[in-house]
């Protein structure tokens, strides 16, 4: 017998999504939300207030700042903290790199660098579980990973230590030292994120929409041409309309050309594409067949 009531894919995605949230929040003693201000992470803030309303989040935002950041994003950043009242972290890279726990070699991106000051952040805050924006179809490494990712006293993971997931059962169980990286969009898809960005108005820093910048080529990506990243001699600097699908170091981040201005604009754009954003338009990604993977095991994202 039919009940008249049915739930939409993206409704059933949300109630997944806040379900995990409300999971760790009773069965851990301090979690915490990665929130870099990308879109990813918007929309898992967005589920998280969703999760606890109208009551406060009950864990802090952290940001591993590489300080190669497009400031579009760390104004958004700042301000979406300030108006949910949440706790906000900053992490820097730069303090590692000063204190000599990281070298910065010359012409790299700092992404590989962030491993080492998420992993400090994490214990000298004592997280025990930590949510990220992961989603199973960016690539393939993320593609195996658990909803509840067990990480060592290292902050490694190891894909023989992970535990099996049953329908909704999830086991946290670890010892000190240790904790678990949760990611409540592992089911999620890029398309599903813009839809539903769509249809809860969900705010996102400017560069995700069409506007003109200057860019220039390098290895078949479009990068924006800013203060931490130079253009070689070969490489002429033009103005074009992009957007972009991800953002993340300045450095290692590209853009695409693109008229889409608006949420229903990009859902038309994502609908037809073949290629994940990260596959597209992340140069770090590209550091070889396994480098997510590899990155992944010495407690990367």
């Amino acid at each position: 017998m039919r009940t008249g009531y049915e739930l939409s894919h993206l409704s059933a995605l949300e109630a997944e999504s806040v379900h995990i949230f409300r999971e760790v929040a009773a069965t851990f003693e301090r979690p915490v939300l990665l929130f870099s201000g990308g879109k990813d992470s918007a929309v898992m803030l967005e589920l998280a207030r969703k999760a606890f309303w109208p009551a406060a989040l009950p864990f802090a935002l952290l940001h591993v700042d590489t300080g190669h950041n497009f400031d579009e994003v760390i104004e958004f950043r700042d301000r979406t903290a300030a108006r949910l009242g949440a706790r906000l972290l900053v992490a820097r890279v730069q303090d590692d790199i000063d204190a000599g726990r990281v070298t910065e070699r010359p012409g790299e991106s700092r992404n590989r660098l962030q491993t080492t000051t998420l992993l400090r952040a994490i214990g000298e805050h004592c997280f025990d579980a930590v949510f990220g924006g992961a989603r199973r179809d960016e690539e393939k490494a993320r593609a195996k990973e658990r909803v509840f990712s067990f990480r060592d006293e290292f902050g490694a993971w190891e894909p023989r230590a992970q535990r099996p997931e049953v329908w909704n059962l999830y086991n946290g169980k670890h010892r000190a030292g240790q904790h678990i990286r949760v990611f409540p969009l592992s089911n999620w898809t890029e398309l599903d994120i813009w839809e539903y960005i769509d249809r809860e108005a969900v705010e996102l820093p400017p560069l995700y929409y069409a506007h003109r910048r200057p860019v220039f080529r390098r290895d078949g990506m479009l990068l924006a041409a800013n203060p931490f990243l130079t253009p070689g001699p070969d490489e002429p600097v033009f103005e074009t309309t992009v957007r972009f699908r991800t953002v993340g170091d300045a450095t290692c981040t590209g853009c695409i050309e693109s008229e889409a201005d608006n949420p229903a604009a990009v859902i038309a754009e994502t609908a037809i594409t073949r290629l994940t954003e990260r596959g597209a338009t992340r140069a770090d990604d590209r550091i070889s067949e396994s480098g997510m993977e590899d990155r992944k095991r010495e407690g990367y994202f």
